[in-house]
């Protein structure tokens, strides 16, 4: 991404070359809002099938850029806003910021990543240059002077990265994960990479860095950028996190099969976009269901673990200039708010009807949430069916053009089925509490039953994340709980997501947080954290839930 400086006839991406890349690989088109109405009449769709015990991708967030060198800091009424999750927020829990080339600049993000971390968000990093000593220019067709990273400037580059990482931690902001460098093949404004480049830094020098790494962050998805990663198991085994961005990528180019075939343990990121467009104000509408689908797509048919919007404030983003949320905010916030970091996407009916699009997560609390996006210019009727569960009442919030994530209150479910009407040109989101079979009969407060739990490791030289699976196999709901587990010497925790751990080692408890103290017979609670060791990369080898011995897995 460019700073303003480079605007061009209100578009944001750049300069000219960029919109000449857009426009000849088939920029997103504009929609025109009209008024016009094809009948009052319901259209009937086909029935939605949401099956919770059916699991898909793990979702880490949704989020956006913050960049204070470039447009200005988010106030601090602006970063609660962005980061909260309550009525009148957006609900962000991933934010982004840049590592600035030189060190005297770092504490630039540094208020807003404090903030956004107090708020339970998780924040990422992304590099547009090295520190200028690091760069050497070189002719790259027309262009005389374009930049690259000095080949014997590798290892220092991974220790400015890793300085950074550090600069970070010490003052409050565990980063989740950190980039090799934004957009590598669209460079123009910045650093150049080729995908031999990107892979010989992973190989050789990627392994130092002390959070998880992000690569290749191609400006349009291109996959002969992320594929040369993907084909080199030394490159494969120093990345975390595949990172694209959506510009002008098509729907047809978002799967992406050799991920699925080699990503195995990696987590697939979606990093930068904003859609359809720079220029229009972001309060047009219907043109703001276009980031319905958009993200709908992007979670369905990619199958991306979070979405992030460039800047977070600006005419065309999530918030106005005013601080006020935009009509895109108000589409986005349908899965912010509600689709929460650790939460799965479940299998759902995608397109039950002509415009209709729908999509379906389940919490590690046995939430599920359904968002329905209908662009079309008629009401629909709209069945969803609870496959293989039951459910009580479903509270809902609904966006159209007079109204933004309005609560719309709770409606009954008849024998696992509901069925609602989706206004024209609208967004809703539907929550409720499922229970696999029969509804179980809630055990008292604390109360426990048999347990599975599964731990994965990723380690590094001197640091890892683990991920924490934690089912319950017994017929009663547990309501509040608290896993055991022993960490072995010289391993300490430095942060974590979805569970609060004391002490940081040894004897190590985590205890649910606010949103994820329930556990139904069947359901599944996925929590993690990172930590650095000091040479032991033992796993724990025995965990209890409550005081009560688990299966490990």
């Amino acid at each position: 991404m460019t700073q303003d400086q480079n605007e061009t006839a209100g578009s944001e991406r750049g300069s000219l070359s960029r919109r000449t890349v857009l426009a000849t690989m088939g920029a997103l088109p504009v929609l025109a809002a009209t008024t016009s109405v094809l009948g009052a009449s319901e259209a009937a769709a086909a029935t939605a099938v949401i099956d919770p015990s059916a699991p898909r991708q793990t979702i880490r967030g949704f989020g956006g850029m913050a960049h204070a060198a470039w447009i200005g800091d988010l106030t601090a009424a602006q970063r609660d806003t962005a980061f909260g999750a309550g009525e009148g927020r957006l609900g962000f829990s991933v934010l982004r910021i840049p590592v600035p080339e030189n060190q005297a600049d770092w504490s630039r993000d540094l208020a807003t990543a404090r903030r956004a971390i107090e708020l339970g968000a998780t924040v990422i990093a992304s590099p547009w240059n090295p520190p200028a000593n690091m760069v050497e220019t070189f002719v790259r067709g027309s262009q005389t002077d374009a930049k690259r990273l000095r080949y014997n400037m590798y290892g220092a580059y991974a220790q400015h990265l890793n300085a950074f990482n550090d600069f970070m931690r010490n003052n409050g902001v565990n980063l989740y994960g950190i980039s090799v460098q934004n957009e590598p093949d669209y460079a123009h404004d910045w650093t150049w990479w080729t995908p031999a480049e990107l892979v010989r830094f992973l190989r050789e020098n990627a392994g130092s860095i002390g959070t998880r790494v992000i690569a290749p962050e191609s400006f349009q998805y291109l996959k002969n950028i992320s594929d040369p990663i993907l084909n080199d198991s030394a490159a494969l085994a120093n990345v975390d996190i595949i990172g694209a961005h959506l510009y002008g990528t098509s729907f047809a180019n978002f799967p992406y099969p050799l991920f699925k075939q080699k990503g195995a343990g990696k987590e697939l990121w979606m990093t930068e976009v904003y859609y359809p467009n720079s220029s229009d104000s972001a309060d047009l509408w219907p043109q703001a269901l276009d980031v319905g689908e958009h993200i709908h797509r992007a979670m369905v048919d990619a199958e991306f673990q979070a979405y992030i919007w460039w800047y977070i404030r600006r005419g065309y983003g999530p918030m106005r200039e005013d601080g006020q949320i935009s009509k895109r905010g108000a589409v986005m916030a349908h899965f912010a708010r509600f689709v929460r970091p650790g939460y799965v996407r479940i299998e759902a009916t995608a397109n039950p009807a002509s415009n209709v699009y729908v999509s379906a997560y389940r919490g590690g609390d046995s939430t599920v949430v359904i968002v329905a996006v209908n662009k079309g210019t008629s009401a629909v009727s709209q069945q969803f069916t609870l496959a293989n569960s039951t459910a009580a009442g479903v509270s809902s919030w609904l966006t159209d053009a007079s109204r933004n994530v309005a609560p719309q209150g709770t409606t009954g479910v008849s024998n696992g089925s509901l069925t609602v009407t989706l206004p024209a040109r609208s967004m809703m989101t539907f929550v409720t509490g499922v229970s696999p079979g029969p509804s179980p009969s809630p055990s008292p407060s604390g109360g426990t039953g048999p347990c599975r739990v599964a731990y994965t490791m990723s380690s590094w030289n001197n640091g890892f994340t683990a991920g924490i699976s934690i089912t319950n196999t017994g017929t009663s709901t547990i309501n509040g709980w608290t896993l055991g587990f022993t960490l072995p010497p010289g391993q300490t925790i430095t942060s974590g997501w979805n569970a609060t751990y004391t002490p940081s080692s040894g004897q190590v408890s985590a205890r649910n947080v606010g949103y994820n103290g329930t556990l139904a017979p069947g359901a599944t609670i996925d929590i993690g954290f990172q930590a650095t060791h000091t040479g032991d990369t033992a796993e724990p080898t025995a965990f209890t839930l409550n005081g009560v011995p688990c299966t490990v897995v």
